[in-house]
């Protein structure tokens, strides 16, 4: 069998970057690490601070984005809310990557029985709902932000590994990775150099998307008070503390809101542009 590989990764996202939609989306994510470097710089205030006399303070000079039932300012602790987003990125996303990756490398690359119950493996973790599969782990293993980082995790690593077994399949058969074959190179050096490189395109394309998915899903077990725990600045835990005020104080969960939605749009925007060069098909 004969072919080309998918675009290295490098070269797919400096192809990516010569669309404005892409640039836009990178000019958001690049803000999103600013901003959580800088948040103890930027917030005017500790996020933590309690002040009963500013209590549902409207925005205005004194607190620009208004101040919640605790008289907590809500800019600094929106600031502060974008560690917590790019934590869960890090860490959700990595784990889904590093093990769904692993497993669809090993599916792929040994074949037979390994690939059939891995594969299978899959099968059954993609059977329940992402969100309902997410709360069984973090029931099982207690309410926190890093419980329920694993536990999203784990529900997403599934569609790593079936992408990733896809590209394994499509480039192990190719002529420079029997070539190393066939010198008598060991096989878990040939899957780790030839093969994994090869894969990444597609990959990174999927982590790029995932990202957003991982924020909306790390805010909604905040939500319901399976994440970070209060007083976090946590962008889904200040939703869940004003929902309840939406209508006599409804920037505690416009802002936070707000901010999902930013960090989504930019999220969503580069791995479009990724997805468009890695698929020919997609292309306008």
């Amino acid at each position: 069998m004969t072919g080309a590989a998918q675009p290295p990764a490098p070269r797919l996202v400096q192809r990516a970057l010569r669309g404005s939609g892409a640039r836009a989306g990178l000019a958001l994510v690049v803000l999103l690490l600013l901003i959580a470097v800088l948040a103890p710089v930027l917030a005017p205030y500790d996020p933590y601070d309690q002040d009963l006399s500013a209590a549902l303070t409207a925005p205005g000079r004194e607190h620009w984005l208004g101040a919640d039932q605790y008289g907590r300012d809500m800019l600094s602790r929106v600031l502060h809310g974008t560690r917590s987003a790019l934590f869960a990125i890090l860490v959700a996303d990595g784990l889904a990557l590093l093990l769904g990756g692993a497993m669809g490398l090993l599916a792929g690359f040994a074949g037979g029985v390994v690939d059939a119950v891995v594969m299978r493996l899959t099968d059954v973790l993609l059977a329940f709902p992402y969100l309902l599969l997410a709360l069984v782990i973090v029931a099982a293993l207690g309410p926190s932000l890093v419980n329920s980082l694993i536990a999203i995790g784990i529900v997403y690593a599934p569609q790593y590994a079936r992408v990733m077994r896809g590209q394994v399949l499509a480039v192990r058969g190719l002529d420079f990775v029997q070539a190393a074959t066939s010198t008598g190179a060991n096989p878990a050096r040939v899957a780790l150099r030839h093969v994994l490189p090869n894969c990444m395109g597609p990959v990174l394309v999927l982590a790029t998307l995932q990202a957003g998915s991982v924020v909306v899903e790390t805010a909604g077990l905040s939500f319901l008070g399976l994440g970070a725990q209060p007083p976090s600045p946590d962008w889904g835990a200040l939703l869940a503390d004003g929902h309840g005020y939406f209508l006599s104080a409804w920037w505690i969960a416009t802002f936070p809101g707000a901010a999902i939605l930013t960090v989504v749009l930019g999220f969503n925007l580069l791995g479009d542009a990724l997805r468009d060069q890695a698929d020919p098909r997609q292309k306008r």
